[in-house]
């Protein structure tokens, strides 16, 4: 016995009784043979007892977890098990899922055993879990990081690079979807976009007949960018990808890259892209690039050695360095495309970029179809309706206001969804929850409305403000009262529409100094949106006759790493001057407005101080109908003759 512990002595230095102590407890886990597959428990509840396929369960309380042995004829029934090697007559467990209560998971079990034929012979059996096994769960942890911190003590010099070595550090971390791997999204689930869902669906194609589009001497594309702002679905269109595609899928985030060690990122590169070639023809998908893809030299880190751009050129020559990739289509996902290096853009490695925009009305509906699929609604909900409700939403926001219209039901003990839960919804989103326990003096109470109802008065009178939906004067988050709009969905906007917008924000600071001669902190929000537009206005759109037909706007994104401005200091007072010139005339024109019809006005914030929130029906009877209302309405009729259209808006008035 001494000479075998001098043996293992010379053989492994001074370690060999952890790596003996580490070996038992990596072998004790392997000891039950295949390891169980994970499940959950409505599956096993709604999909295996009634099948009749279950034979056996075991309970292990102290971990709330529930072991499942299937029947051994019904084992090939399920591909899961296939995949991972398990036959008919193979032993169980073959399932295995955690629940957060074991008493009433039973208390469920039992009931079904009394309802569905052939349960009650399911065996069971519950245990508090193996000694051997919990004290190896106790012990195995401290000794793995006793292990951990000798061998970090040792090889810390060495780096990570290299991938080698016990962690394989420098090894990708690429989660692989294989051909026949289970995966539910589909383009099918992909609502809305068409033009890019069309451009994603044809690199798919590519893969699968590349003798389609290669028999006249084009080559596939190697690398295709999905741009757009956050929400759209850029991850999701990825995900169907992986869903249609029959080649293997690679999936990562930009993130994965970046590690503590030097070297590692490189590394890692190199890795994803020789997996990636052995699996040709493949799609590798890096979620987030921007996270590597910075531009280089623009980085504000003045440490001599920068990992990130280290791991960018890594990527660069492996997308198209000298050697060639032939089979694998990079698919990257970003929102932020104007901080990203122009080599890493350049045609052969990022030769499409697909813009996945904000959806418009007839995307939105097509989303709105898709999230309210799986909802009990009432019959009042229409989804024309909802979709116009809700301009400039994108589809995480939609799938949020459906998903919040059922907890607002739910809590309201509805029996179905409906249409007023919608809009609830959306103020939800919008606004924030209401605060109608926030105390307010009466006099507070009454400056608030007398500053909505500016608002609400200007943009009626406005022939190119948004139309009005509502205006309350319910705290919600931090807004003490809030003027609902419907903003129409313009391509482009004239300096007309944007004086009659600026005109409208300061139409609230205006009724508060006609009404009161003086004017309060209220209009904090209105002065900042109202100076922003107004210097986007001077300094990006040219629309000043002094400063000219100019722009100092940088689509590339670089403006912030300067230390000085793209004008003179004199050509910086002229644009603060016509700025400021702007907006004194959309306010002198406001208070103008008010004074006109200053009794409608103080009616319109009675009744507000009455009902505390107002719709735009209300506005109609004291300010009279918008003569542009009915122009814009025969616009409507003309480029979409549908008979749903006066039905909608007339819904819209009442809300």
């Amino acid at each position: 016995m001494a000479n075998n512990q001098k043996g293992l002595q010379r053989l492994f230095g001074g370690y060999w009784i952890f790596i003996m102590i580490a070996t038992v407890f990596i072998a004790f886990q392997f000891m039950g043979g295949k390891k169980p597959a994970e499940t959950y428990q409505q599956e096993f509840m709604n999909k295996m007892l009634p099948g009749g396929d279950v034979a056996r369960i075991d309970i292990i309380r102290d971990k709330n977890i529930v072991n499942v042995t299937i029947k051994p004829d019904s084992v090939e029934n399920y591909s899961l098990l296939r995949s991972r090697g398990f036959k008919n007559g193979s032993h169980g467990p073959h399932y295995t899922f955690t629940v957060t209560d074991i008493g009433e998971f039973a208390e469920r079990f039992h009931k079904a055993q009394e309802t569905i034929p052939g349960a009650e012979q399911i065996k069971e059996s519950s245990t508090d879990g193996s000694g051997l096994s919990n004290f190896l769960w106790t012990i195995g942890p401290l000794v793995l990081i006793v292990l951990f911190w000798i061998f970090m003590m040792r090889k810390m010099s060495g780096g990570g690079s290299g991938g080698g070595g016990v962690f394989n550090v420098g090894k990708s971390q690429a989660k692989l979807f294989d051909a026949g791997s289970t995966q539910k999204i589909t383009f099918k689930d992909v609502a809305g976009l068409a033009e890019a869902k069309q451009e994603v669906e044809e690199v798919v194609s590519f893969l699968k007949q590349p003798a389609k589009y290669t028999r006249l001497g084009g080559k596939i594309p190697k690398g295709v960018l999905l741009v757009g702002p956050p929400g759209t679905g850029k991850t999701l269109m990825a995900r169907a990808m992986a869903g249609e595609a029959n080649v293997p899928f690679f999936s990562l985030s930009g993130s994965d890259f970046v590690e503590m060690f030097v070297g590692v990122g490189a590394s890692r590169v190199r890795d994803l892209f020789k997996q990636a070639k052995a699996k040709a023809p493949c799609i590798v998908f890096i979620d987030e690039i921007d996270a590597i893809g910075r531009a280089r030299g623009k980085n504000l880190n003045m440490g001599g050695n920068d990992e990130r751009e280290n791991t960018l050129n890594q990527l660069l020559t492996e997308m198209d360095g000298f050697e060639t990739n032939s089979g694998v289509i990079i698919v990257a996902a970003t929102n932020r495309v104007d901080i990203l290096d122009s080599a890493l853009l350049r045609a052969g490695r990022f030769d499409r970029q697909i813009n996945v925009d904000l959806p418009e009305l007839n995307d939105r509906k097509e989303i709105f179809a898709v999230h309210l699929k799986n909802l009990r609604k009432s019959d009042d909900v229409d989804i024309d309706f909802l979709a116009k409700q809700t301009p400039g939403f994108s589809g995480a926001d939609i799938a949020n206001v459906a998903n919040e219209a059922a907890l607002i039901a739910a809590r309201k003990d509805h029996d179905s969804v409906d249409k007023q839960d919608f809009l609830d919804a959306i103020d939800r989103i919008i606004g924030g929850l209401e605060n109608r326990s926030k105390i307010i003096q009466q006099s507070e109470k009454r400056a608030i409305a007398i500053h909505e109802a500016g608002h609400a008065t200007c943009s009626w009178l406005l022939e190119h403000a948004h139309p009005l939906l509502k205006v309350t004067i319910v705290p919600r988050g931090k807004a003490l009262g809030a003027a609902w709009y419907l903003p129409k969905e313009r391509q482009i906007t004239t300096r007309e529409q944007l004086m009659d917008q600026m005109c409208s924000l300061l139409g609230g600071r205006a009724a508060e100094e006609l009404t009161f001669g003086q004017i309060s902190t209220g209009a904090q929000n209105d002065l900042e949106r109202a100076t922003k537009q107004a210097y986007a206005m001077v300094s990006i759109f040219g629309m000043s006759e002094k400063v000219g037909n100019v722009s100092y706007y940088d689509s590339t994104g670089q403006a912030g790493y300067g230390f000085t401005k793209p004008y003179s200091e004199k050509t910086a007072e002229l644009i603060d001057k016509e700025a400021k010139e702007l907006i004194d005339s959309a306010y002198n024109r406001a208070k103008e407005l008010l004074a006109n019809h200053k009794e409608q006005h103080e009616e319109l914030a009675q009744l507000l101080l009455e009902r505390e929130v107002i719709f735009s029906d209300d506005l109609e009877k004291i300010l009279g109908k918008r003569p542009w209302d009915d122009e814009e309405e025969k616009e409507v009729a003309t480029e979409e003759p549908q008979e749903s259209d006066s039905n909608e808006q007339s819904e819209e008035r009442e809300q």
